[in-house]
């Protein structure tokens, strides 16, 4: 009895001992808004002292627990003004606080999150980015995304391939050492590790971000030269609709060689073009948030015998859990189809330059598809734990046997801690699993697993950010050892405009199915496999200075960068007798990816952007800039020489310059806007191309290609290329808007890469209904 009564006595004193402690606990509720757009603010950090805090919700409302008493609770968000309020509070009292944040005017005013998948200030990141606002999509009548991406400094989408400074040339259509993401998750197939940029939902794009250098410590194989992460959007607090409307139509073209003027498309019909439709609506539904998007477009192409049609249809959707605060759960989904015909190769660099070479027209038919489901659960102490899943199908069908299934299975989980600000650790597993089943590659399966972790530091004027990163990759019985890499950023701000940065990281790349297997004739053209490629490894150093001004209305920066980007055992196409000499065609001679050897890219780059404005009725936005490259190959792979002449590695110009590069490049986008109407205007030059393959420019290729003249060509346009479009628009009302748009004005007739002509002068008129 002694012991049950001092265990009942304990127990009461406990009792009371938390009844007390809860007497002494009161709730602080509301909800924040934006003091300039009135809308509410998710993700607002509100804190009580250092170790108590929790976050807004996508609706901008929040509870929190407080001792009683006087307190100080911050409210936090990045660009925007911290604010501190006062109160007190007596036990068991429940008080409402609704803030209104104010805009943080000492800021560049953009926020990016893909540097260290985080919010960030651009001006305070450790590396070079980019970034593609959607104007520049909307505005310029951009179809595809990589068009829009074409517009901005240091970035080249050269048929198909991303090119970040240099690091890539043309691969044809396999492998890729950018990673494209849409909302964080990898968008290359599972085949040949493209990009189908039409994929994008370019009608739902808040703003795409580009990470300049290896970035594979976060984001992976294929991450070797950065990433073009496309950030999806969703609803406000009010609904959301928009409609645009287009057709364009190809003008008339010619070119003079030698003195000698040829008609290129006298064959077209009248008012030949495309035409396109994109739909948008955006709407809060309680605690679910939906977005649903589409998009039709037919082309009818400005080259002989190439065409497409293709229809996309997409959804966001995500619910808040009312009951559990800081859990939501959705799916994102995009569906495609589309269906055409295309070329490889002109047929002669004369009259033919818009016609196909014989045998290399393919005609197709494709679906793809990425399905979505997440989970976000963010806690009241900092943390945030993130489950991201994707299901990707590819599926080419075609008339030339060279049809191809692919299947990626992915799933990553993220756990992100911020301590307050001055500490934010990141940390994820990863595990993929591709499956291809294909007449073009055989039928493969690899799997993908992958561990980093990486810590951001902020202390006054520095920016302190390191992490790493050990993945894993095989594909059937090939297995690839665990590829461990690092990388180690810091940002120093000078004065309140000036940021000094200077950052290195490695990188790596696994070849592709289609590196790997791939074995197809292209006309008289074969492209062979080589199953016993290495993977590329390499690192990107660099030190950048941003110098952001704000004078009477006028914000942007100037930025400055020199870089250095090293690859050992990179991978090219290269053309050599790689076939059976008495069998296949062209006696064996063809194109097979093969590890050259290590290469080094030096360069700099100078970036302007910025807005302002000229009246109180008008103003002026820009962004621009250029980029120096010297791409070398600094040491080949003696070992190739039995199979592989120097020259064949090395190019037309038998000089150590990479193949397929611009020198010097420079863009620019200038955009003036008043109340009623806008015009704009873009210019987008290109060096010569120094290096292309031998072959391209052989005897052999003539013989396979009688008249081909790619070697003509180049003799007679060894200048850059340069592009100017226009635009204008005219706003009826506040809903109504028509723009007309001039691609190409001064109708340049010019190639990319060699025997792939680009449009020529295009016009375009556009209706935008937003409501």
């Amino acid at each position: 009895m002694s012991i049950f009564l001092r265990h009942t006595l304990i127990l009461s004193l406990a009792l009371l001992s938390c009844t007390n402690i809860v007497g002494q606990i009161a709730v602080i509720s509301g909800t924040v808004t934006s003091n300039s757009t009135k809308e509410s603010l998710a993700g607002v950090t509100v804190s009580c002292g250092t170790t108590n805090g929790t976050n807004t919700d996508s609706k901008g409302n929040y509870r929190l627990e407080v001792p009683v008493g006087e307190q100080a609770i911050q409210f936090r968000l990045i660009s925007y003004k911290t604010i501190t309020k006062n109160i007190s509070v007596v036990a068991g009292q429940k008080l409402q606080v609704d803030i209104a944040l104010e805009d943080e005017y000492q800021d560049l005013g953009t926020v990016v999150i893909s540097a260290s998948k985080f919010e960030q200030r651009i001006e305070e990141v450790t590396v070079s980015m980019e970034v593609l606002k959607p104007y520049l999509i909307e505005n310029t009548n951009a179809t595809s995304a990589d068009q829009a991406l074409d517009q901005l400094p240091g970035v080249n989408v050269v048929d198909g391939q991303a090119n970040i400074r240099g690091g890539s040339g043309w691969s044809y259509g396999a492998g890729s050492r950018v990673q494209v993401m849409v909302d964080d998750l990898p968008l290359l197939a599972a085949d040949a590790g493209d990009a189908k940029w039409s994929f994008i939902p370019l009608e739902n794009v808040a703003q795409a971000e580009v990470v300049k250098g290896a970035s594979s410590v976060l984001y992976g194989s294929s991450a070797l030269n950065g990433i073009i992460n496309f950030r999806t959007g969703y609803p406000t607090d009010s609904p959301e609709t928009k409609i645009e409307l287009f057709r364009g139509v190809y003008d008339h073209a010619t070119q003079t060689l030698n003195d000698t003027l040829y008609e290129l498309n006298d064959w077209m019909k009248p008012w030949q073009g495309y035409t396109g439709l994109s739909v948008l609506h955006k709407e809060k539904f309680g605690n679910l948030d939906a977005v649903v998007g589409g998009n039709y477009f037919s082309d009818q192409g400005y080259r002989r015998e190439e065409w497409e049609k293709r229809l996309r249809v997409n959804a966001n959707l995500r619910y808040r859990f009312p009951s559990i605060q800081g859990l939501s759960a959705g799916v994102n989904t995009n569906i495609m189809r589309s269906e055409g015909s295309n070329y490889f190769l002109w047929a002669d660099c004369k009259t033919g330059a818009l016609l196909p070479a014989p045998g290399t027209t393919t005609e197709y038919t494709t679906w793809r598809a990425t399905i979505d489901p997440f989970v976000t659960y963010v806690t009241s102490n900092g943390g945030s734990h993130k489950l991201r899943t994707r299901y990707f199908l590819t599926d080419n069908k075609n008339n030339t046997n060279q049809s191809s299934k692919a299947i990626v299975y992915y799933g990553e989980y993220q756990y992100q801690h911020r301590f307050n600000d001055y500490f934010t650790a990141t940390g994820g597993l990863l595990y993929s699993v591709n499956t291809v089943a294909s007449e073009l590659y055989g039928d493969h399966v690899g799997k993908q697993q992958a561990v980093y972790a990486q810590g951001d530091f902020k202390m006054n004027r520095w920016n302190i950010s390191g992490g790493a990163r050990a993945e894993k990759y095989n594909v059937d019985e090939r297995n690839e050892s665990w590829a461990p890499v690092f990388r180690t950023g810091v940002n120093f701000r000078v004065t309140d405009g000036t940021f000094l940065r200077g950052s290195f990281g490695q990188g790596y790349r696994f070849p592709t199915v289609a590196e790997l297997f791939v074995k197809t004739n292209v006309g008289n053209l074969s492209i062979y496999p080589d199953s016993l490629l290495e993977s590329e490894t390499g690192w990107s150093a660099e030190i950048g200075i941003k110098q952001g001004f704000r004078y009477k209305g006028w914000q942007g920066f100037v930025d400055v960068a020199v870089f250095q980007n090293e690859y050992k055992n990179m991978m090219e196409f290269t053309f050599a007798q790689w076939g059976n000499p008495l069998t296949d065609p062209l006696f064996g001679f063809g194109f097979s990816s093969m590890n050259v050897g290590d290469t080094r890219i030096k360069g700099i780059e100078l970036t302007l952007a910025g807005e302002g404005q000229l009246s109180s009725k008008s103003s002026l936005r820009f962004i621009g800039g250029y980029t120096y490259l010297d791409p070398r190959l600094i040491a080949y792979d003696s070992s190739l020489t039995s199979k592989v002449s120097i020259e064949n590695i090395l190019g037309s110009d038998s000089s150590d310059f990479l193949k397929y590069r611009f020198q010097h490049s420079l863009k620019m986008d200038v955009e003036f806007n008043r109340p009623k109407w806008m015009i704009g205007a873009s210019v987008r030059y290109n060096s010569y191309m120094v290096n292309v393959d031998n072959i391209f420019v052989s005897p052999l290729f003539e013989f396979a290609f009688p008249g081909f003249g790619v070697g003509y060509y180049r003799d007679h346009h060894q200048h850059g290329d340069a592009v100017l479009d226009t635009r204008a628009a005219w706003k009826f009302n506040e809903h109504i808007r028509l723009s007309f748009i001039v691609k190409n004005l001064l109708n340049n007739v010019y190639m990319q890469r060699p025997a792939d002509m680009q449009p020529p002068r295009t016009f375009a008129l556009q209706a935008n209904v937003d409501f």
